[in-house]
C-alpha cells in the first residue's frame, strides 16, 4: 500500500474514534426536565382542585343539617336540603407516569388521605347521604317529655320567694338546707333568726322542717341564700301594718333612749316614739325598762320606719270602744261649713252637713249651736285615720223632723236607733 492508504486508514481510525466517543455520551435530557416539572404542577394544581371540591361538598352537607335542625327548633316541617354541585371530573394528564406509586393516589382526596372525623361519619360519604342521615324526627320528642325537662333544670328559688326546707346539715358559720334544687341552700349564720342564737345544733336539728326566704338566687353551683330572719322580718312588718289598719293599742317596752325619744322593740322591730307623743316627754329617760300601750302613727317596711304615739293610744282605745250603728252621744265642738265636729270624749266624730237631716237644711245652726248635746249614730269608723261618721237623719221618723221637732227627736234616740240599724242592715245587703 502507498502512502495515500496509510493516511486514508489514520484518517479512518481518528473518525471511527470520534464516533464512537460521540455515540457513548447520554443523550441530552432538557425537554424530559422540563417535561417532568409540568407534570409535578399538573398533579398539584389538580390536588389542590379535589381538595377544594371535598370543602365545598362538605360545606353544604353542613348547611343542609342545620337548616333541618332550626326547622325542628321552630317546630315546622322537614324541608328538602339542596344538593350539593355535582362534581366535576378531576383534569387527568394523559402523559405516562414518572412515579411508580402514583397509580395507587390518584383519584384520592385529601379526605381520603386524613381518614374518617371523629364524628364517625365517613367523609367518603356524598352530600345527599350526610344530610338525609338527619331528619326533623331526630328532633322531636314527646311533650311531657319535654316540659319534664324543663321542670327538671327550672332553677329552685327566686329573690323574695317563700320556700320549705328540710335541714341536712351546718358548719360553724351557717346551715344547710334542702330546698329541692340541684344544690343545698345556705343559711347564714346571722340569718338563722331574729336575735342572737347561740347553738346551732340545738336551734337547727337535722330533719327539722322550715320556711325560708331567699335572699340570693342560685350561684354557678347551683346553692341559694336564704334567711330565716328576713322571712320572719316580712312577717313581722305584715302584721303590724294589719294592726295599725285595725287601730290597734299595743304594749311595749322601752329598750332606750336618745334626744328625740325613746326607743323600743315591737313583733322583732325597733320602734321610735318622739318625745312628743310620750306622756311624760320632760324625763323620757326614766321611761327605760318600762311597758307603754302606744298606737301607730307611721308604718313603713320600704324604709324600714316605725313611729308610735303613746298619747295617740288613748284615742286607739277608745275607738276600739266603738262599732258601726251603735248610738253615741256628745258635744258641738266646732262649727264648719261642710258640717259639725263632736266630742265623744278624748275623740272626735264628723256629723257632715249632708246627713243632719232628711230635710231642707238652709244653715247648720239652725239645728245645733256651739256646746249643744247631739245623739248621733256611727255610720263610718276608720281607726286607721282616726276618722268617725255620724247620722242624725236617720233618727228622724220623717224627712225633716229634726227641723221641727229636735228635743223629741234627741230624747227618742235610744228607740230610733234600733229601727234605724235595721235600715243600715238592708243598705249594707243592699250595697253587697
Amino acid at each position: 500500500m502507498g502512502p495515500m492508504a496509510g493516511t486514508e486508514r489514520q484518517n479512518s481510525r481518528l473518525d471511527g474514534g470520534k464516533g464512537a466517543a460521540a455515540s457513548a455520551q447520554p443523550p441530552r435530557k432538557p425537554l424530559q426536565v422540563m417535561h417532568i416539572s409540568k407534570r409535578e404542577e399538573q398533579e398539584r394544581l389538580r390536588r389542590e382542585a379535589e381538595e377544594a371540591r371535598a370543602a365545598a361538598d362538605a360545606a353544604t352537607a353542613r348547611a343542609a343539617q342545620l337548616e333541618q335542625a332550626a326547622l325542628a327548633a321552630e317546630g315546622g316541617q322537614s324541608v328538602a336540603p339542596r344538593p350539593p354541585a355535582a362534581p366535576r371530573g378531576p383534569q387527568t394528564s394523559h402523559a405516562p407516569s414518572m412515579d411508580p406509586d402514583e397509580d395507587d393516589l390518584s383519584g384520592m382526596t385529601m379526605a381520603d388521605l386524613l381518614g374518617p372525623a371523629d364524628t364517625g361519619r365517613s367523609l367518603n360519604a356524598s352530600p345527599a347521604e350526610a344530610a338525609a342521615s338527619r331528619s326533623v324526627d331526630d328532633f322531636d320528642f314527646d311533650e311531657d317529655a319535654f316540659l319534664a325537662a324543663l321542670d327538671a333544670n327550672e332553677p329552685v328559688g327566686t329573690t323574695g320567694e317563700v320556700v320549705t326546707g328540710t335541714v341536712i346539715g351546718m358548719e360553724s358559720d351557717g346551715v344547710y338546707v334542702d330546698i329541692g334544687g340541684k344544690a343545698p341552700g345556705f343559711m347564714p349564720k346571722s340569718e338563722c333568726g331574729l336575735g342572737v342564737i347561740t347553738n346551732l345544733k340545738e336551734r337547727f336539728p337535722k330533719g327539722l322542717e322550715l320556711e325560708v326566704l331567699v335572699t340570693r338566687e342560685q350561684n354557678a353551683d347551683g346553692m341559694v341564700t336564704i334567711s330565716c330572719r328576713a322571712l320572719a322580718l316580712r312577717k313581722s312588718w305584715d302584721k303590724v301594718k294589719q294592726l295599725a289598719k285595725d287601730g290597734k293599742v299595743v304594749q311595749v317596752k322601752v329598750s332606750g333612749f336618745n334626744r328625740g325619744g325613746v326607743t323600743c322593740d315591737l313583733e322583732g322591730l325597733r320602734g321610735f316614739i318622739p318625745r312628743s307623743q310620750l306622756q311624760e316627754g320632760e324625763n323620757h329617760e326614766a321611761l327605760v325598762g318600762k311597758t307603754l300601750g302606744v298606737a301607730f302613727l307611721e308604718v313603713n317596711s320600704e324604709t324600714r320606719k316605725l313611729v308610735l304615739s303613746e298619747k295617740r293610744a288613748a284615742v286607739a282605745a277608745r275607738f276600739s270602744e266603738l262599732e258601726v250603728g251603735q248610738l253615741v252621744e256628745g258635744q258641738v265642738a266646732a262649727i264648719k261649713p261642710y258640717g259639725l265636729f263632736i266630742d265623744l270624749g278624748g275623740i272626735s266624730g264628723l256629723l257632715h252637713q249632708s246627713v243632719i237631716t232628711g230635710g231642707s237644711l238652709r244653715s247648720l245652726r239652725e239645728v245645733f249651736g256651739q256646746g249643744d248635746t247631739v245623739r248621733a249614730l256611727i255610720t263610718e269608723l276608720d281607726p286607721g285615720r282616726g276618722r268617725i261618721g255620724l247620722n242624725t237623719a236617720l233618727l228622724e221618723g220623717q224627712p225633716g223632723e229634726l227641723l221641727a221637732d229636735k228635743d223629741t227627736v234627741m230624747a227618742e234616740a235610744e228607740d230610733r236607733a234600733n229601727r234605724a240599724r235595721n235600715v243600715l242592715r238592708q243598705q249594707e245587703q243592699s250595697a253587697g
